[in-house]
Formats: C-alpha cells, structure tokens, sequence
C-alpha cells in the first residue's frame, strides 16, 4: 500500500468539518478559557455532541460516521484522520483540545493491550450523554523523559495490588473516570519489574491532587496524583498477567508502544498551532506591508515567511507518514519520534519568529500569538523531549549495524 501525498476523500471532509468546529466553537473561546485557567464545561459538552471527542484508541469522534465504524470495522486510514483533525483541533486551540472528552493518551495502552473485557469495561464510560475523561501517569516527581526511572511501586496482595507513589503533570488527572497508571514490582528488575494498571476515579488510596499551574495550555486540567496504599483488584492489571509473565518487560512495551501512538499526536497539535501563528502573521503583514516595493528589509521578511511554510511543510509530511505507517500495520517507533522531535522544535522557532515580524503587539496578554507562544514550548517536552525522541532516532538507525548507542 503506497503513501498518498494527497489528502483522501475522507480526510479531507474531516479537516473541514473540525476546521469550522475550530474557528466557530473553539477560538472565541481560547482567551477566556486560557485567562480563567478552568476546564469548559459547557463547551466540551455541546462538543462532544456534535461528535468532538478524544476517544483515541477507542475510536471515536467524528470518525463514528464513517460506514466502516457503522459496520463494525476500523477505518483503514484511521491515524491519518485522527492526525488531520488533531492538527485543526490545535489551530483551533490546544488547551480546550487535550481537555476534550474522551480516553485521550490513556486510549492507546488500553486499546492495544487491554483484554477484551477491560476495552469494553473502560471505553464503555464514554458512551454516557456526560462527558468523561481518561488519563495516561507515568511522570514523577524524579522521572520524567527516563520512563525506565518510575518509582511508583506495587505489591501484590491476594487478589490485588498496592499501589504507592506520586505522578505529576498529568493532563485531565483531576478529572478523569480512570488513568493509565505505570508502578514497579520491584526497582531492581529495571524495565522487567514494570506493570501498567487502570486505576479508577473513588479507588481508596487514589488521590485526584492539587492543579499545576503552567505557563501555557491553562485551559487543561493538568494534576498531581497520589496513591496512599491503593488497592487496585488484580482485573484492572492490563492485559492480565500472562502479558507480564510472556514477556519480561511488559510494562516498558506497553509504555512505548503507546508512545508510537501518541507522538504523532501531539506533533500534530503543534503543528496546529504553528500554523495558527505562520497565518496570523501572513495575514498581518499582507494588510501592513507591500512586500513588491524594493525594501531591504522587506526581504529578510519574505525569507523569513518562506522558512516557516518550509519548516510546517515538511513537518506535516513526517506526521503523515508515521500515521500511515501505523495504519498499515508497520513498526513506526523512528518515525513517530522523528515527527515529535522535528515538530517540537520547528513550531517552537515558527512562533518565535511569529512574534519577532509582528512586533510588540504579538507579546500582550489579548493576543492570541502570545498565548501560541506560551503553549508551544511544552511541545518540544512532554511525550518524550526532543532529546529523548532524537536519541530513539539515533538508536534506530544504528540497530542494523549492531551498535547501541
């Protein structure tokens, strides 16, 4: 099945659709929400009415309507479209985006290697009329890109497991009916000693903690997470525990294949919101300047707005492909890092430059391009940091050669 450098039929009718959602619904909303620093409720709901939703790995959103969902089978190019409208979600607004209903990161672990019976216990709190959320905790206070590093641990006792420990920076953590939750069996074990849990909203032990106040994306519910002797019943193990027993580092693999999953995701949000500033600021300088007149600066200005539709160009193609790969059942761990990595860094350096040719206006607090500004640089951290992600390129490309580096 060969790559398409045209969009499809289909992912072109969901780019427009969740392109007008973005403009109409979420960017008059975006100052406001970033201001309040609070979840919209009101908006998410009549959202996820009209079929706008996080429901990764599930399925989910507007992808509902295709036929193939209405027949029971996975739209073939099913990553493709979830990227195409993740990239309009975050155009629209990025905070409101990662706050949108649905399983969101905790979608792709459960999808993958959930039993049968946990996919259909955990997706199934999605069909309520309310919205819901899920969640996806690895970070900790002393651990973060290092996922090898967590010391949330677990003990088996009877027929469950006791959780303790703390994860932080955990978006839609407060308000999530279950979260993802990664723990050690044992700190010598390394990767081996690694288990994923499904921890629920009310378990006793589990405590939904305190708000972090960020820089940027402040519309989301982003929460410290604390598990006092949480009792976990062995059922919400993911996967059960012959995956552990199969395979010594089951939990890692969960981990990481869900970062397959997601870093196309998330590069994809920040190309939307790179692509909201390189438009604002096109938009700007073609009402203010006549770039035809014979200006020296003028053609710094033109080569400055040329190295930016360079730069989302070739970002969208890297997001692309890893999608596809996905879809068409290939490995995509180089491909999901690089898209990541190279999207992180390029929109952080578009926004910049965004802010550079519009000038002092584009630095106020009722201007959009100062909120991009503040949001774009978390992109370039979590799923994985840049250097993180460039590191598992470096790995992949020397494998073939036997060198580990």
């Amino acid at each position: 099945m060969a790559l398409e450098f045209f969009e499809s039929p289909q992912q072109q009718t969901i780019r427009e659709f969740v392109h007008w959602v973005a403009q109409e619904k979420m960017r008059p909303n975006a100052l406001e929400a970033d201001r309040n620093q609070e979840v919209p409720i009101g908006l998410l709901t009549e959202l996820k009415e009209m079929g706008i939703t996080m429901d990764t790995g599930s399925g989910g959103g507007r992808l509902e309507e295709s036929s193939e969902k209405k027949a029971g089978k996975t739209p073939k190019e099913l990553n493709r479209l979830v990227v195409t409208a993740v990239e309009e979600l975050g155009w629209g607004d990025a905070g409101i985006t990662l706050t949108l209903p649905g399983a969101g990161l905790g979608g792709p672990p459960v999808s993958s290697f959930g039993t049968p019976e946990q996919r259909e216990r955990f997706f199934g709190v999605f069909k309520d009329k309310e919205p819901r959320w899920g969640a996806y905790a690895t970070t900790e206070p002393q651990c973060g890109s290092d996922v090898s590093g967590i010391r949330t641990r677990c003990v088996k006792d009877g027929d469950a497991y006791i959780l303790n420990g703390t994860k932080t920076f955990i978006t839609n953590g407060n308000i999530a009916s279950w979260v993802v939750v990664f723990a050690t069996i044992d700190f010598s074990l390394g990767r081996a000693g690694h288990r994923a849990f499904v921890v629920e909203k009310g378990m006793p032990g589990f405590i939904q903690g305190e708000k972090v106040h960020k820089m940027g994306l402040r519309a989301n519910d982003t929460a410290v997470l604390y598990f006092e002797d949480c009792r976990v019943p062995k059922e919400n193990l993911l996967g059960g525990e012959d995956l552990y027993e199969a395979r010594q580092s089951g939990g890692f693999r969960v981990a990481m294949g869900t970062f397959d999953a997601t870093r196309p995701i998330v590069a994809a949000m920040a190309l939307g919101i790179a692509r909201a500033s390189f438009e604002h600021t096109r938009d700007f300088i073609k009402e203010n300047y006549n770039l035809g007149r014979p200006v020296a600066r003028y053609g710094r200005i033109k080569e400055k707005l040329a190295e930016m539709e360079l730069k989302l160009a070739a970002g969208r193609l890297l997001i692309q492909k890893a999608a596809w790969m996905a879809d068409v059942g290939r490995p995509n761990t180089l491909e999901a890092s690089a898209s990541k990595a190279y999207m992180g860094k390029a929109a952080l350096e578009v926004c910049a430059e965004c802010i550079d040719l519009i000038g002092d206006s584009g630095t106020t607090q009722d201007h959009l391009l100062e909120k991009w500004f503040r949001d774009i640089k978390v992109y370039d951290i979590f799923e994985g940091t840049g250097q993180v992600n460039r590191l598992v390129v470096a790995r992949r490309l020397y494998e073939p050669f036997g060198i580990r580096v």
